[in-house]
């Protein structure tokens, strides 16, 4: 009668057991995954440190007597090169606080679990207990002694050794599902402050970059200031206007000749739907427009060959219509900037990036974000300078938009 009562307590032991183990299936998938989000998290730790040398090596080329000796011009390319980091910084921290997003919910998931596993571990424990109660402590000699023979006896000591393994096995399972309850807990706390620590990292690397906006824009309109320095400097622009006018058209004939080899071959140029949208989806705003305007103090004319769109510091820049990006360089006048063929003699510039995310003959599709509004360049402020070209003429976007 007591054989079968303890074969009993053994059979409820190794059912729920078993029910917990589904839990302990959750706990593995969910720390899976949660390791594959560190991983992420940590490649981004590398990269940042990696903008962090080159800023400092940045910083220490400007604090040299070399960097006082540079043109103004040059200067402002080195400070346009900080910004750009500072840039690739905030998006990589951005990029980090997503992913400790991610991480803190399957931190909490797995809080929840490990604290059912712990919950039915002890309600297994709490069975067993209240079960002998019930039964009334069993005697192992009593089992022992009760045997009939000796092949009886060597069957009641492993009975006997079975439920003391399982006695020993529900507590030592109690005890260690508290202590993964507790742990994960305490790496929840911890992720929990790495996020703010990235947050306020952000604050600060935002602030700088503020900053460096302020600096360099300083320095655009410290030059403009000086007539004799204005004068150098529309030439240095309007020189610059040709050049990569004269690149665009360039490469419009090569890409065109290339077309007529290929002819149906993969390599054809990717042409445009024939109608260009608005390159800033954030802003639709144009604070400069194009054709001859006046320089505020020297009321000099010049001209202005495209439009001025107004938007924060690393908001999107979107291709105006699908096609194939001619250029994607940098020069002291346009700062970052990109060139794409539309088909049809149609191209699109888009100039003063904070960062380009396309390279040169890359095909690129209608609002596809090709950068990142910046103030690189010869210019003042955060904005996109945008222009469009027809069979190699600049002509005024707003009619095309």
């Amino acid at each position: 009668m007591k054989s079968r009562r303890v074969a009993r307590v053994i059979a409820i032991i190794l059912a729920l057991l078993m029910a917990f183990s589904i839990v302990f299936v959750a706990i593995e998938s969910l720390t899976a995954k949660a390791v594959a989000t560190q991983a992420e998290i940590n490649r981004l730790k590398e990269e940042k440190k990696e903008y962090e040398r080159r800023k400092r090596e940045i910083q220490s080329r400007i604090n040299t007597i070399e960097f006082e000796r540079m043109t103004e011009m040059a200067k402002k390319g080195v400070l346009d090169d900080r910004i750009m980091l500072t840039g690739l910084e905030i998006d990589n921290i951005n990029e980090t606080i997503d992913f400790y997003g991610t991480l803190i919910v399957e931190k909490e998931a797995e809080v929840v679990a490990a604290q059912a596993k712990e919950d039915g571990q002890l309600q297994l424990y709490k069975r067993r207990v209240r079960d002998m109660e019930e039964n009334g402590t069993i005697s192992y000699l009593e089992i022992i002694f009760a045997s009939t023979s000796f092949s009886d006896l060597l069957a009641r000591l492993d009975f006997v050794r079975d439920i003391m393994q399982a006695d020993e096995k529900t507590y030592f399972d109690l005890t260690i599902a508290r202590e993964e309850t507790e742990a994960a807990k305490e790496v929840l706390k911890h992720t929990k402050l790495e996020m703010e620590d990235e947050r306020h990292l952000l604050e600060t690397k935002q602030s700088e970059l503020e900053e460096q906006l302020e600096e360099a824009s300083a320095l655009i309109e410290k030059i403009e200031a000086d007539l004799e320095t204005e004068k150098a400097l529309r030439a240095e622009v309007q020189a610059d206007e040709e050049r990569v006018q004269r690149e665009i058209n360039q490469k419009e004939e090569e890409l065109r000749r290339a077309q007529e080899q290929a002819r149906r071959a993969a390599a054809n140029r990717v042409r445009g739907t024939g109608t260009l949208g608005w390159p800033v989806p954030s802003n639709g705003t144009v604070i400069s427009g194009y054709g001859i305007r006046m320089h505020p103090v020297f009321k000099v004319y010049r001209q202005h060959t495209g439009i001025d769109i107004p938007a924060r510091h690393g908001a999107s820049v979107v291709a105006a219509d699908t096609g194939t990006v001619l250029t994607s360089a940098y020069n002291s006048t346009y700062g970052n900037y990109i060139v794409i063929s539309h088909g049809n003699g149609v191209t699109t510039l888009y100039a003063h990036l904070s960062s380009r995310r396309v390279s040169e003959n890359a095909t690129v599709t209608k609002g596809q974000v090709i950068g990142l509004i910046g103030s690189t360049g010869i210019s003042t402020g955060p904005h996109l300078h945008f222009e469009v070209s027809i069979n190699g003429s600049r002509v005024n976007p707003v009619k095309y938009l």
